[in-house]
């Protein structure tokens, strides 16, 4: 285990293997990574972990299967992995509703200036109810174009819904017609046309060469400037830089993040910014949530021990 998880999963684990636990919660370093891989036959890794082609070339004989806790693999060289006869299995589809919500959460906070009320109450600086006073926008009625309408991208549909808010998408394939009529969602098959006509861009498609960068500069300037963007996906789907200069020149209207593109702290001149709501990646944090994936790492790891394909296996489809 390269980090510490809810004490529950953590018993179970016990309970079912031969469990080597980490002590603190903090990434382990690329020189225990390696001690792991050598002397593991199975590794639980997260998202802070990188599983690269050069950590896996120094893997040992005993390391058949990186049972990754959580649904995105980027981060493991999955190629790599199955060349030395290694599977990889993930835990997709726990972290949907979780996710959904807090889209719906960003975008809240930064159309209604949330952060900027909270901020005004907890440093003792409001002077009075004032009739133009945090003055934000309304989301009924509002044409909400979401990026990636796979798991998350529909939760986040279906919520938008009960708000009287307007579903466009784009997407690599369109949607069967019955779903689509379901989440009264309308298909955009050029992404430019979409963007250029959204009063909200939410971005939920994963991360794969095809989409770095997929919002770059000039697609960026497509967007109207009430716009409003909200990433809980990948950071780099989005050319930071260039989403910062739009909205220091207030060519965009706000911005809602729990993703970034460098590092863990995002733009620094970001966090200046009174329209961007910044969050530390909790978009899946929650307590059912990890428990939820520790249990599918747990049959990953015990189906796997029994002989068996592990059921949320990696397979070459999904690269």
């Amino acid at each position: 285990m390269t980090r510490r998880l809810p004490d529950v999963v953590e018993t179970r684990l016990k309970e079912l293997f031969n469990v080597t636990l980490r002590e603190d919660d903090t990434p382990m370093s690329r020189g225990e990574l390696i001690d792991a891989v050598q002397q593991a036959d199975v590794l639980v890794p997260t998202v802070t972990d990188e599983i690269d082609a050069g950590l896996i070339g120094q893997s040992g004989e005993r390391l058949k299967l990186i049972a990754n806790f959580g649904a995105g693999f980027d981060h493991i060289d999955v190629a790599t992995a199955r060349q030395r006869g290694i599977l990889v299995s993930n835990t997709p589809g726990v972290v949907t509703e979780d996710t959904a919500d807090m889209v719906m959460a960003l975008m809240l906070g930064v159309t209604r200036r949330i952060p900027e009320g909270l901020s005004v109450m907890q440093e003792d600086r409001w002077a009075g109810w004032a009739p133009t006073a945090f003055l934000g926008g309304r989301l009924g009625g509002k044409r909400l174009g979401i990026l990636g309408m796979g798991r998350i991208g529909q939760a986040v549909a279906r919520r938008a819904q009960a708000f009287g808010m307007q579903i466009h998408y784009h997407n690599r394939r369109q949607l069967r017609p019955e779903v689509e009529e379901q989440l009264e969602a309308t298909y955009w098959e050029s992404l430019d046309q979409m963007a250029a006509r959204m009063d909200i861009i939410s971005v939920n498609c994963p991360s794969t060469p095809s989409t770095y960068h997929l919002l770059n500069a000039r697609r960026l300037r497509l967007l109207k400037p009430s716009a409003v963007i909200v990433n809980t996906s990948r950071g780099e789907v989005i050319d930071e830089n260039a989403l910062t200069r739009m909205l220091k020149a207030g060519d965009l209207a706000g911005a809602g993040l729990d993703v970034y593109e460098h590092g863990l702290r995002g733009n620094p001149e970001l966090r200046d910014m009174p329209n961007v709501v910044m969050l530390p990646h909790m978009g899946s944090a929650t307590q059912e949530g990890r428990v939820e994936m520790g249990e599918k790492v747990i049959i990953n790891i015990k189906t796997f021990a029994d002989g068996h394909r592990p059921p949320d296996q990696v397979v070459p489809a999904m690269l």
